[in-house]
């Protein structure tokens, strides 16, 4: 799911990418080395991003799924939770609170 028109390299074009060299040039173990690092993130980094797109498609249709929903009364849980909770007052304390 990258989007291919924002993302110039892949981590093949990276693994494939060969350089001249010239009588001065870098060390080419040092440089080997320093592109299997990048690779190596880079591979993280596409794996992060699917994961981040799959979860963020899940998410609106989440969204979308209970905006589909009927509008649950809120008044109503909330007396049902003040019921409750006074229910447990009495329970724990017994009659203190309301002599």
């Amino acid at each position: 799911m990258l989007l291919p028109n924002k993302i110039q390299l892949t981590a093949k074009d990276i693994l494939e990418k060969e350089f001249k060299t010239s009588m001065r040039g870098y060390n080419q173990e040092e440089v080997d080395q320093f592109l299997d690092m990048i690779i190596k993130d880079y591979k993280t980094f596409a794996k992060e991003y699917e994961d981040l797109q799959l979860e963020n498609q899940r998410l609106k249709k989440q969204i979308e799924d209970l905006r589909k929903q009927p509008a649950q009364p809120i008044g109503a849980t909330n007396f049902d939770i003040l019921k409750r909770l006074s229910n447990l007052e009495k329970h724990v304390f017994g009659n203190k609170l309301y002599d």
